[in-house]
């Protein structure tokens, strides 16, 4: 049975904190936030604490804050005899280095509260700095998840800012997309097959074979017609920076 200890209540603490309670190699003993409001309702199910100094001893410790509270906090650390480990894709393990025992558990998705979400599908990241913490840590992420990876600093930092693209950036397309249908009086419903479909073809080809468009076909009257519609310059400015960089990299392809 892996002890653990939860800190942070935001979407990636709550989540790891329903999927841990459900695991049977698993007990969250407790669960730590700078404000008890968000965690004091789980107080007769185990122990919760908004103090640093009153952590309980534990294997793991899985600090699930934001990036820059992150070091901060480990740093107000008192020294523990388990494993301090982030749950971060951007920030580096060795912000951890001061404990002896360290590492990372980076499950790789995007979380909201009141969305549940499939761990056994997750790729759940792991780095140690020893071979037995990094071992501590597989144990853990099997005993919720069945897509386990050793990825490095430098390499996860990279799939954090890949992610960043894929998700972040694509649903802030989608928001355009929906203020764009806004305007013209359609509904953004209309788009949720062609949203669903240009995610399904990744699943069976690359993301370079799925491309289509304007842009590639290099439309000129077409890629005109969009840009005099767009009534706002931000979203005219990406219009034009995302057809320029679909157009390079087709034509780097080529080379």
């Amino acid at each position: 049975m892996i002890k653990i200890v939860i800190l942070g209540a935001g979407n990636v603490g709550t989540h790891l904190f329903r999927v841990f309670t459900e695991a049977k190699e698993v007990e969250v003993v407790q669960w730590y936030n700078r404000s008890l409001d968000h965690i004091q309702l789980h107080r007769d199910t185990l122990a919760v604490t908004d103090q640093l100094d009153a952590l309980m001893e534990a294997d793991v410790y899985l600090l699930a804050l934001s990036d820059d509270a992150i070091p901060i906090t480990a740093k107000e650390l008192t020294p523990l005899k388990g494993i301090v480990a982030h749950t971060a894709g951007s920030v580096s393990m060795d912000v951890l280095k001061h404990h002896t025992d360290h590492g990372v558990f980076y499950p790789l998705q995007t979380f909201s509260k009141n969305r549940a979400v499939d761990f056994k599908s997750i790729p759940i990241c792991i780095e140690a700095n020893s071979d037995q913490n990094r071992k501590t840590l597989k144990k853990l992420a099997e005993a919720i998840g069945e897509n386990i990876h050793p990825i490095n600093s430098i390499q996860r930092m990279g799939l954090h800012t890949a992610a960043v693209f894929v998700n972040n950036f694509t649903n802030h397309l989608y928001q355009v997309g929906a203020q764009i249908c806004e305007e013209q009086e359609v509904p953004f419903g209309l788009l949720r097959p062609i949203i669903a479909e240009t995610a399904a073809k990744i699943e069976s080809i690359t993301p370079k074979e799925a491309q289509t468009g304007p842009a590639l076909r290099n439309d000129k009257t077409t890629l005109q017609k969009h840009l005099d519609q767009l009534r706002d310059p931000v979203f005219k400015n990406l219009y034009l920076t995302l057809t320029e960089s679909i157009q390079k990299n087709d034509e780097y392809s080529k080379l």
